[in-house]
């Protein structure tokens, strides 16, 4: 079974970076990652990130 999350980091307190890591702990594992552009903010950092578990 494959996921896609759209993981992002704006800030320290803005960002879902523990979202993933808890996908991680519950044993997913990433298959591939693909940096994303927001042209909006030059700060913020965006990445598709494929998840596979079997």
């Amino acid at each position: 079974m494959q996921k896609a999350i759209v993981v992002y980091y704006v800030t320290d307190k803005k960002n879902n970076l523990s979202d993933l890591n808890q996908l991680l702990q519950e044993g997913w594992k990433v298959v591939s990652q693909s940096a994303m552009s927001d042209n909006s903010d030059a700060t913020s950092v965006y990445s598709l990130v494929i998840l596979e578990k079997n």
